[in-house]
């Protein structure tokens, strides 16, 4: 199995980078990343700069796929995430949108907390079981350079719980090659990153690329053995819950012959909604795999 290491990392998902690593479809590969902090919490009384580079969220890649073009899918199926260096970290920096209830003056509350057994030491007295995800997984767009802030129809900082072992993410392909990026690990999260942070940690993550010929989405779908689920992001997030739910009932329509309108029923009844960061309102719909036959 080869691997890609963490000595050149990137801040955007940019089509000009030169090309880290070339696979083959359905190639499983190991990539090394560094954290969302950049490394710069890494003992007691380490303090976190956002003033200048480094920013947040570096990225390894971009890695090429054999044979993808623009009109394609990838398949990201991630089959493991390790800690690089057996711990990870995490700050709060600021309330952000809470100020207005919680008040100023939220201390930076920057500390680095060891993982042992599976599990995250968060404090001498409480552990968080570890479950570790990606926070960024994406292509390179064809026009337009993002960065790794927010997410979008290339992927992005999705930040969701679900991009974690065991899940297939399908990204779409725009450029040939795909330009494919990951990185901003996290040992664990809470469902809307309250403070823009999870608990971050550099990180070995084994995955498998597949190619899908001819199948982009519009925006990042991820599959596991009992879900399927479509991303959207955008402020407010009262337009990215409808939006994703939009794009879920469409793939109904399309690969499992559901009439839409009996699809928008039967995901009001029965559809979920995971959310990523809060503050750039990235939304996960989705619905459990025995809902996908339509009635007769």
């Amino acid at each position: 199995m080869r691997t890609l290491d963490r000595d050149v990392i990137h801040y955007e998902f940019n089509r000009t980078h030169p090309v880290r690593l070339t696979i083959d479809p359905g190639e499983t590969i190991r990539v090394i990343s560094e954290d969302a902090l950049s490394g710069q919490i890494r003992r007691p009384g380490d303090r976190r700069d956002k003033t200048k580079m480094p920013y947040s969220n570096p990225v390894t890649g971009p890695i090429s796929i054999r044979g993808a073009e623009p009109g394609d899918a990838l398949a990201v199926t991630i089959e493991r995430i390790e800690p690089a260096i057996g711990q990870c970290a995490t700050y709060t920096g600021g309330a952000r949108q809470l100020s207005e209830w919680l008040g100023e003056g939220c201390p930076h509350g920057a500390h680095v907390c060891p993982i042992v057994d599976g599990e995250i030491h968060w404090s001498e007295t409480i552990r968080i079981p570890y479950r570790p995800m990606l926070g960024c997984l994406g292509t390179a767009p064809d026009w337009g350079c993002p960065t790794t802030a927010p997410a979008g129809p290339h992927g992005g900082n999705l930040d969701l719980i679900e991009v974690c072992p065991g899940s297939t993410v399908v990204l779409p392909v725009f450029v040939p090659g795909g330009h494919l990026y990951l990185g901003d690990a996290h040992a664990a999260q809470g469902h809307g990153e309250l403070s823009a942070n999870g608990l971050e940690m550099p990180a070995i993550s084994t995955v498998r690329v597949e190619l899908r010929k001819g199948a982009r989405p519009s925006w990042p779908r991820i599959e596991t053995e009992t879900d399927i689920g479509c991303v959207a992001s955008g402020s407010p997030m009262e337009r990215s819950i409808p939006h994703a739910y939009a794009q879920l009932i469409l793939w109904l329509e399309a690969e499992w012959g559901w009439d839409r309108w009996l699809a928008y029923d039967l995901l009001t009844h029965v559809g979920r909604i995971s959310v990523g960061y809060h503050g750039i309102g990235t939304v996960l719909a989705k619905v459990e795999r025995r809902y996908l036959t339509p009635p007769r």
